[in-house]
């Protein structure tokens, strides 16, 4: 949700956190695996910000799987409703 207001560096996630650093490091490198996130060297500094093409298959994903669970939840109301006396 923080990268989602602006990029920011390790340090600034980290800040406020209940977890060190080093774990907000972990995060984003499983984040970036996952082509969620994207970074750039800035002197010193790895900056991060949201993926907007990995962000986008993962919502794609999402609306796919919402629609399935959707259409089932549909079709056992509506077994439901047959079954009532």
């Amino acid at each position: 949700m923080r990268l989602a207001e602006r990029p920011q560096a390790v340090g600034e996630l980290a800040a406020g956190m209940p977890v060190s650093r080093p774990a907000v490091s972990q995060h984003l490198r499983a984040l970036k695996e996952a082509q969620l996130v994207i970074d750039e060297a800035a002197g010193t500094r790895r900056i991060y910000r949201l993926d907007p093409r990995g962000i986008g298959l993962m919502r794609d994903w999402l609306d796919r799987h919402w629609s399935q669970a959707l259409t089932a939840f549909q079709s056992f109301a509506d077994e439901q409703e047959d079954l009532r006396p």
